[in-house]
């Protein structure tokens, strides 16, 4: 039998489900069900809203997906909208509190 293909994409958390589940947007702005896969559950990996996940899903139906990783910070950088204004100077006073 042949080898079924998964779409494998990077998306962040929006929401966290009751039941090991989550909204998960992609990065075209699809919003997809997602469920934790048996080695994220085996290996008690946690993920809250906003982290980035690789997801994989079957192009069969797309409104659901299974989490296969974490990404961590460094990973998940280069996948971030770039901020925009701001600055980072602080507004008021002329020290430090």
């Amino acid at each position: 039998m042949a080898e079924e293909q998964f779409i494998e994409l990077e998306g962040r958390v929006i929401q966290v489900l009751p039941g090991t589940m989550f909204r998960v947007e992609l990065p075209n702005k699809h919003v997809v069900l997602g469920r934790i896969s048996g080695k994220l559950r085996k290996n008690f990996i946690k993920i809250i809203v906003g982290d980035w996940v690789r997801v994989e899903m079957d192009p069969s139906d797309i409104t659901q997906a299974r989490i296969v990783y974490r990404l961590r910070n460094n990973e998940a950088a280069a996948l971030r909208p770039a901020r925009t204004g701001g600055g980072g100077q602080r507004r008021g006073g002329s020290r430090r509190r």
